[in-house]
C-alpha cells in the first residue's frame, strides 16, 4: 500500500492508549476516548504559498504528534484505521 497524501496533508495513525491506570483499574473500551497522539505514517508535499512557491512542512514521516480530539478524517485502508488532517490541525511534535 502506498498512499501520498495532496499538498499540506499528512497521513496519521493514532497511537493506543493504555488499558490500566497507574493504579491498576481496567478501563473498558466504552469509557476510553480517543488518544489524541499519533505517528506520521506519509506527508504530502507541502502547502502551496500566494506567491506561488511550495512551502516544505515542518512534520515528517515516522514523528510523534499531538493533535486535536475531533481533527482529521477517519479513513480505513487495509483494516487499518487512520486519519487524513492538514498540517494546521498539528498542535506539537513529541520529541
Amino acid at each position: 500500500m502506498k498512499i501520498v497524501p495532496l499538498n499540506d496533508r499528512v497521513l496519521v495513525k493514532r497511537l493506543e492508549e493504555t488499558q490500566m491506570t497507574k493504579g491498576g483499574i481496567y478501563i473498558p473500551d466504552t469509557a476510553k476516548e480517543k488518544p489524541i497522539e499519533g505517528k506520521i505514517i506519509a506527508v504530502g508535499s507541502g502547502k502551496i504559498a500566494d506567491n506561488g512557491q511550495r512551502v516544505a512542512l515542518t512534520v515528517k514521516e515516522g514523528d510523534r504528534v499531538l493533535f486535536g480530539k475531533y481533527s482529521g478524517t477517519e479513513i480505513k485502508i487495509e483494516g487499518e484505521e487512520y486519519l487524513m488532517m492538514r498540517e494546521d490541525d498539528i498542535l506539537a511534535i513529541v520529541e
